[in-house]
């Protein structure tokens, strides 16, 4: 075994590991950082395949920007654990049953049946002065324009869900309105004039 399907394999462990761990955690903030080892975990098998400028937008982008929305999102929410543990036993029985129906068809597509060496070859080591960054442009706005214009627009509407879902008001809460504030008048809003008689 070369030293590079060595580091793949530790990379992939580390990689099902965490993605296991995303699943399982009870503590959202704990599964959010789990998702954080699998990016990175990611972007390490990403730079094997000789795709550099992935891992550095999947570290910089999903690590630093998305990651951190997801942890604000997550800390802001009034999330009753025990509402979810109770529903994660209510549905483990179909839950288990779809996960074991999707390792069954992904060992059917990705299965050493249908990939290896015999079946594709090994893709030409690229030079130095070769660009992935400009291969990936060239293919996603022109072969997969449409695709990333609705992963464009998916992210849009999550965006705007997620600020919908953290900004809902609770009664409890005093709220103040700035145009009440700058509508007053010093007469009848500011000031109440109370008429009483003189006292010695």
């Amino acid at each position: 075994m070369t030293f590079e399907k060595f580091v793949f394999y530790c990379f992939a462990a580390v990689l099902v590991f965490a993605a296991t761990m995303v699943i399982t955690r009870r503590n959202p903030v704990h599964a959010a950082l789990f998702l954080v080892l699998a990016f990175f975990t990611s972007a390490g098998i990403w730079l094997l395949a000789e795709a550099e400028f992935l891992a550095i937008v999947l570290v910089l982008v999903y690590v630093g920007a998305v990651m951190v929305l997801f942890l604000f999102v997550v800390m802001m929410l009034d999330i009753d654990i025990a509402v979810i543990r109770s529903g994660f036993v209510k549905y483990m029985p179909v839950g288990l049953v779809v996960a074991g129906v999707m390792v069954l068809e992904i060992f059917l597509v990705v299965g050493p049946g249908n990939f290896g060496l015999d079946k594709f070859a090994a893709p030409a080591r690229h030079g130095a002065d070769y660009a992935n960054t400009e291969e990936l442009g060239e293919v996603l706005y022109t072969v997969y324009m449409y695709p990333f214009e609705i992963a464009a627009v998916i992210l849009l509407v999550a965006i705007i869900a997620a600020i919908g879902l953290t900004m809902r008001k609770r009664p409890e809460t005093k709220y103040q309105n700035p145009s009440e504030q700058v509508r007053v008048k010093k007469g009848a809003d500011r000031v109440r004039l109370v008429k009483m008689d003189a006292e010695k």
